[in-house]
């Protein structure tokens, strides 16, 4: 299933992203903490050329602590001024810290103007509330769905610096359907193009194999069920999604799951894991 799911403006915004690229000191690259791999856009690697990179892991505070170290820990330093770093919104004082003392650290070789940073990344991982974090005040659109952000923002933080918010750019066709998949779970793909009950199906395995503690208490299940159909029918027994005949309404139990997952109700998890080194 190669998922297309490109609006308009995102080919706009791919277009206005390489013209601002030549004006920029640090690119930051927001990434989903609970699928680093699957979040990144191929597109910002390439437009960004040799400027100073940070791959932000957001969300972290949704995403397994013990994999996000690993994903950290796995970070290889590049000669090419890239670093990685892991934040969460519940802590704004500590990513603001972060996020600049990373920042001078890597452009070492600036001029004595105010260094010019800009954000970009896929639809609804988060680089709205990092501005808004970096700027100590609400000054972005915050929402759950993606695309929200249209146009470029570009705002003066409180150090001088300028910094630039793109708009979600989603590369224009995923090849890969489980990385597809992935995405629409997490909410980066609106469900217009992907339904829930196949984003349910699709997660559940994993759910099961790695976080199944995890569900049986959000759910209070006595036991863990066989496989992702019986999951989802447990969910929906125990949530009272019932049709005539007392058949689960598996569109009802599979948006509950992807909406709980997406919330953090059912804990912190991670969808994707690093491979272990050789």
């Amino acid at each position: 299933m190669g998922l297309q799911w490109f609006p308009g403006h995102m080919a706009r915004a791919r277009r206005e992203l390489a013209e601002r690229m030549a004006s920029v000191d640090v690119v930051i690259e927001v990434l989903d903490a609970r699928m680093p791999l699957s979040s990144r856009n191929p597109l910002v690697r390439e437009l960004r050329g040799d400027k100073a990179f940070i791959e932000l892991l957001s969300k972290s505070d949704l995403a397994d602590p013990v994999v996000t170290k690993a994903w950290l820990d796995a970070s290889v330093s590049e000669p090419n001024r890239i670093a990685a770093i892991a934040c969460s919104t519940d802590r704004p004082s500590e990513t603001r810290s972060k996020v600049f003392s990373l920042v001078d650290e890597l452009a070492k070789a600036r001029t004595n103007r105010a260094l010019r940073l800009l954000i970009a990344g896929i639809p609804n991982v988060g680089k709205s509330t990092l501005i808004n974090t970096l700027m100590n005040r609400a000054v972005a659109m915050v929402s759950d769905r993606p695309a929200v952000t249209k146009e470029q923002q570009r705002v003066e933080l409180p150090n001088g610096m300028t910094l630039t918010d793109t708009p979600g750019l989603m590369s224009p066709k995923i090849e890969d359907e489980a990385v597809a998949l992935r995405l629409a779970f997490g909410g980066a793909i609106p469900a217009t193009a992907v339904d829930y009950e196949t984003i349910a199906l699709a997660a559940a395995p994993y759910l099961l194999l790695h976080y199944a503690p995890l569900l049986e208490a959000r759910f209070k299940l006595g036991s863990t069920p066989a496989g992702a159909e019986a999951l989802l029918e447990a969910i929906g027994a125990r949530r009272g999604f019932l049709r005539a005949g007392g058949r689960v309404d598996m569109h009802k139990a599979s948006e509950v799951l992807v909406n709980e997952f997406r919330s953090g109700k059912l804990g912190r998890i991670s969808l994707e894991r690093p491979e272990p080194s050789p």
